[in-house]
């Protein structure tokens, strides 16, 4: 029988532990020969085969691993609750030019929404402060973790001296994470529902500033769980009542009849930071 490598990281029971050993080859023993059996990628170990794993048929394991990753990671940190910032990633922080502007009247709709910036800056801030009186373990703040109102509500975090989360997603343009977010809360994922999951599996209340398909998908996701009672009533508040109310006529749904008049009660519409968190330390007292 072939011996075991013996220089790896070892379990505390001395047995060498594969899945520890960062150094660990695809070969299941040390000392094997190279040839073309042991060369074959079907002899190469299931968890090591990124090719194996990346079939079709394993989507249901990727899923599985993408929901189960940042779960355990986020219990070993000990946080049982989060305030979700959703917003848009081309909405520029104050004095900076719209990166993603293309035209004129993009560039200065987008120069003039760096307003939202601040109050996400602002409000992450005063969700940060209220954090430290639970040893950040609830109230903490978790964005999407790319630029725009997502980095503003890492920065507000930071600027509070307190850890929050980022749920990165990968992207055609490769978004990457900012850097305000806590690198041991950083997360990365392939799948859109997983990620959103996660928004919410923890989620006290949703702020959404002005976003663009992204954050209307983000929002009617939780509306949606809210509304169906799939999640319990949570405080869904929504920056610029303007810029909502001239996208959405969520009035005429009601009065459409396909949503109830009182589903729209689910939503509170703030301008400011302060707004907001009035409007959470009312929905849950002074906890």
């Amino acid at each position: 029988m072939a011996r075991l490598k013996s220089d790896g990281p070892r379990r505390k029971d001395g047995v060498w532990d594969p899945l520890k050993d960062n150094k660990a080859d695809k070969h299941a023993a040390a000392g094997q020969p190279r040839t073309p059996q042991t060369e074959s990628p079907t002899y190469r170990l299931a968890y090591a085969d990124e090719d194996f794993l990346s079939r079709e048929e394993l989507r249901p394991v990727r899923l599985q691993l993408e929901l189960t990753k940042a779960e355990m990671m986020l219990t070993e940190r000990g946080i049982k609750s989060t305030v979700v910032l959703f917003g848009g990633a081309r909405i520029p922080a104050p004095g900076q030019a719209p990166w993603a502007a293309q035209n004129e009247v993009q560039r200065n709709s987008l120069q003039a929404a760096s307003v939202y910036y601040e109050e996400a800056r602002k409000f992450a801030e005063l969700c940060g402060t209220h954090s430290a009186q639970f040893n950040h373990q609830e109230y903490v703040v978790v964005t999407g973790g790319g630029p725009g109102v997502m980095e503003a509500g890492n920065r507000g975090a930071a600027d509070a001296g307190a850890p929050s989360i980022g749920l990165n997603i990968m992207l055609p343009h490769e978004q990457a994470p900012n850097r305000y977010v806590t690198p041991e809360l950083s997360f990365n994922f392939h799948y859109f529902a997983i990620r959103k999951m996660h928004f919410l599996m923890r989620a006290k209340a949703v702020a959404v500033f002005p976003g663009g398909f992204g954050t209307l998908d983000e929002m009617f996701e939780a509306l949606t769980l809210i509304q169906t009672k799939r999640m319990e009533r949570i405080p869904l508040i929504l920056f610029s009542e303007g810029f909502w109310r001239g996208i959405i006529n969520f009035d005429k749904l009601a009065e459409f009849g396909t949503i109830a008049p009182g589903d729209v009660d689910l939503i509170s519409f703030v301008e400011t930071a302060d707004e907001a968190w009035k409007i959470i330390t009312d929905f849950y007292g002074k906890r």
